[in-house]
């Protein structure tokens, strides 16, 4: 399965999947970089979107654009009388979300000023858990995936624009020649929309001798968690705990 939007997402039209898809880059993008507020408040327009796809699917017809209910709590309860041919995750499960979500936006002192409580990273982070799960479920029942397969395609859905990566025809090039290979190879993971094969980096980062890479380079960093390694398939994913490395101990611009 090639995991892009456009074909986990296939059966929710480009007007809504696009939006959608952007602002969840634009919840990952500030809470990795620690900007608690504005994460919080693309949760508040990521909610809109996604109420707007579900209620477009529930009627049988998708509106051309996102747009905010009259009330996203009272609306959100009306798609639980959506008939019982409509999974509960899209009647129930995902709009009770939404709510919280919604919630979290208007009354944490995020959208407007005079509130109580400071956005914070533990409120930010309950914005980005829920976008998470709320993303996974739509790729999940739009799809018809599992919910690992789907929890893996929406990690492979962030975008990490990193300058420091050149792509020529179907090689990723690493403009970093000072840097280490154990570097270069996070940098190309990291920026990598899904799993990247032992070979491609090596290829990409122009290491002589695979084998050694393998034992000297791959199987450290799989034992450090920064990555995971399959010994079947060769293939390398980027662990959070390697995210968090790359972004603070390698030079991602040139």
């Amino acid at each position: 399965m090639t995991t892009n939007a456009v074909t986990v997402l296939a059966n929710i039209p480009d007007c809504l999947r696009t939006p959608l898809v952007d602002e969840y880059n634009k919840i990952a993008k500030n809470f990795r970089e620690g900007r608690w507020e504005p994460a919080e408040l693309s949760g508040g327009k990521l909610c809109e979107i996604v109420y707007s796809i579900l209620k477009g699917h529930v009627d049988g017809s998708f509106p051309n654009a996102p747009y905010k209910p009259k009330s996203m709590a009272d609306d959100c309860r009306k798609l639980e009388q959506a008939g019982s041919t409509f999974p509960r995750s899209i009647r129930i499960q995902i709009p009770r979300m939404l709510i919280a979500l919604y919630e979290v936006r208007n009354n944490r002192n995020v959208g407007h000023v005079g509130a109580d409580v400071d956005p914070s990273h533990m409120d930010a982070s309950v914005v980005f858990a829920m976008c998470q799960w709320i993303m996974a479920e739509l790729v999940r029942v739009f799809h018809s995936v599992s919910t690992d397969e789907a929890t893996a395609v929406v990690e492979s859905l962030i975008e990490r624009p990193v300058p420091l990566l050149w792509k020529v025809g179907e090689r990723t090039r690493v403009l970093g020649p000072g840097m280490s290979a154990k570097d270069k190879m996070m940098a190309l993971l990291y920026g990598s929309a899904g799993p990247m094969t032992v070979r491609e980096v090596v290829d990409s980062i122009e290491y002589s001798n695979p084998t050694r890479f393998r034992t000297g380079i791959v199987i450290p960093a799989h034992k450090a968690g920064l990555i995971d390694f399959n010994s079947k398939t060769s293939a390398l994913v980027i662990s959070p705990l390697g995210q968090q490395y790359v972004e603070k101990n390698v030079p991602l611009t040139i």
